[in-house]
């Protein structure tokens, strides 16, 4: 009779479970486990992937871009460590101080802090790793200014500083025997009450789909300066999917409102327009000239001219145009022609070459035309500034797709220091939650959930992600670009839930040549949420500060003194503000202290 009631209940048991898979409707998948995830394999992610394993767990790395050619490669002019190579006055505190002046006051003091005392010694890691930067004759690392620094502090190799980087940390990751898994594609990140255990991906190539479960996630998918028409981003990248991955589990964005505008991209041909035309043009000698060929800089700042800050430079390039004396191609001419032949081929090799290939161009004779271009995203997701932990556990979160660092306007130089040193505290701290777990969490509803958002995308449809992609980058350079103000922005709005509605009747057919179709939906579901996130915070942001400039508000005002941000609230975004921490004493005082650079002269600027 007992073994018969046992039978039952194991029967009964059974039936159950076969009840609940069957509700769930589980897709085929793959599965793999490790103890923690790293999604992205650029600066930022390689990083936290190496300093998770010297802790002795496993990790796994993947990335929809080939490794070696991840955004980090494009960063060229260097990356900063107050050293005091070359300048002997130069500190952290100083360091620390331009930051926060750069940013407008907006940056998380605590993150920047962190930065500041932390860079030398990651510098140093790095270049004993392979990055082999400029050395000086005493053997010591040389240093170059950038703007807005007050000192030259600033480490490079040549002008591919980036890929030196990205190459040194893959040669450590092949080291360590790190797994990088290429053209992953995550659509979702895996989160049940509040925790995250993994990331559902399918292969862009082959369309097969894996389950990574990991005790901890580590995202570092970068920023979304893609979604402008202009951008110094590539195709496929920075589309804003990392954002939107950290809202659909539940992350809080920040600063969405604050990006980037580099003043000199390139305007033809159309198929790399935004492709940068590096600062140090400007920095040997380049001469900004509208369409009448008037050298206009001196209204817009009659004493550093075209060595004024980016955020400045970029707003005269932009009035020079929208005013009606721009170039036959919608741009404004960056003349270096001026100096010799010689002296440009030296002193920027990469420029001469880069116009010659693509437009049969001799910059030495001829002017380049250039306009503003979208560069990088300051906002993001918001960390723990010690761990870079996020609001979900299990969470976190590094490089560019993390907000809090740059404020109003990004130092130049800070983004490589700042994948290296906060890439470090992920990893670690990534690691160190994976060493406390006794199992690994897993919820196969949240697995089944993922895979129904991948099938309902598969389906014949009237829209094209690729044209809507192209509307959407209209709509943010037309209504939040260099220049925005109310009217402009619920007018982009508006554009944008048209926009929502053509996502519903998207054509997603995967064939022979691959599942781009299915990646291209998912990228721009998040571009479009990522979107509307910067519009709903420039909106908000009623006033004039850094890279947000608002015709309308035309003065920076302490009101706004505050950080906005932004989270999902089923598929409503909702826009808080958070007033800044403050400052203690001491940093304070050097901030008060440090004056504004006026003299740029010889200054390479990025």
């Amino acid at each position: 009779m007992l073994l018969k009631k046992m039978n039952f209940t194991i029967i009964f048991v059974l039936d159950a479970i076969k009840q609940k898979m069957k509700a769930a409707k589980i897709s085929k998948h793959s599965t793999h486990i490790s103890n923690v995830l790293v999604i992205g394999s650029g600066g930022s992610g390689l990083r936290a992937a190496i300093e998770a394993k010297k802790t002795g767990v496993e990790v796994t790395v993947i990335g929809k871009r080939l490794k070696e050619d991840v955004h980090t490669v494009m960063a060229a002019g260097g990356i900063n460590a107050a050293f005091g190579n070359v300048d002997p006055e130069d500190s952290w505190k100083q360091h620390f101080a331009d930051t926060m002046i750069e940013g407008y006051g907006l940056s998380e003091p605590r993150m920047v802090e962190l930065m500041a005392k932390e860079a030398p010694s990651l510098v140093t890691e790095i270049d004993a790793w392979g990055a082999n930067f400029a050395k000086l004759e005493n053997g010591k690392m040389d240093q170059r200014f950038f703007g807005a620094h007050t000192h030259r502090r600033t480490c490079y190799s040549g002008d591919y500083t980036g890929r030196s980087i990205l190459m040194a940390l893959i040669k450590k990751t092949k080291e360590l025997k790190i797994p990088i898994h290429d053209s992953q594609y995550v659509t979702e990140l895996l989160v049940h009450d509040n925790c995250c255990f993994g990331a559902m991906t399918f292969n862009i190539k082959s369309g097969e789909r894996t389950v990574f479960l990991a005790d901890s996630v580590i995202l570092a998918a970068g920023g979304h300066t893609r979604i402008w028409r202009k951008s110094s981003s590539r195709r496929n990248e920075n589309t804003g999917d990392g954002f939107y991955l950290g809202l659909k589990a539940g992350c809080t964005l920040t600063d969405m409102e604050l990006v980037q505008f580099h003043p000199t991209g390139m305007v033809i041909p159309e198929e790399i327009a935004g492709t940068l035309v590096t600062e140090a043009v400007r920095g040997e000698g380049g001469y900004l000239v509208n369409g009448k060929g008037e050298r206009f800089m001196k209204n817009y700042d009659a004493e550093r001219l075209e060595l004024s800050t980016r955020d400045r430079v970029a707003m005269a390039n932009y009035t020079e145009i929208v005013e009606g004396r721009g170039t036959p191609n919608g741009g404004v001419y960056l003349d270096i022609s001026h100096q010799s032949k010689e002296f440009i081929i030296e002193k920027l090799p990469r420029m001469y070459r880069q116009f010659l290939d693509t437009l049969m161009i001799d910059i030495s004779k001829t002017p380049m035309e250039v306009s503003p271009t979208a560069h990088y995203s300051m906002g993001g997701i918001v960390v723990h500034p010690e761990d870079h932990a996020t609001n979900i556990e299990g969470l976190y979160a590094a490089g560019e797709v993390t907000g809090g660092l740059h404020g109003a306007n990004r130092l130049g130089g800070n983004s490589l220091a700042e994948i290296l040193i906060f890439g470090k505290r992920a990893g670690a701290a990534a690691a160190e939650r994976s060493s406390y777990m006794d199992i690994q969490y897993r919820s196969r509803e949240v697995i089944a959930k993922a895979h129904e958002k991948i099938d309902a995308f598969i389906k014949n449809g009237s829209e094209v992600a690729r044209p809507l992609q192209r509307e959407l980058r209209n709509i943010m350079w037309e209504h939040c670009g260099v220049v925005r103000n109310e009217e402009k922005l619920q007018e982009g709005l508006r554009k944008i839930n048209t926009l929502k509605e053509a996502l519903k009747n998207l054509d997603v057919r995967p064939d022979s040549e691959g599942f781009e179709d299915l990646m291209l939906a998912f990228d721009l579901e998040g571009s479009i949420m990522s979107a509307e996130a910067t519009i709903l915070g420039a909106i908000a942001r009623k006033e004039s500060r850094g890279a947000h400039q608002r015709d309308d508000y035309k003065e920076t005002n302490a009101a706004f003194d505050a950080n906005f941000r932004i989270k999902l609230n089923n598929t409503v975004l909702e826009v808080t503000k958070e007033q800044l921490k403050p400052l203690t004493k001491e940093l304070h005082t050097i901030v008060n202290t440090t004056k504004e650079i006026v003299n740029f002269k010889g200054l390479l600027l990025e």
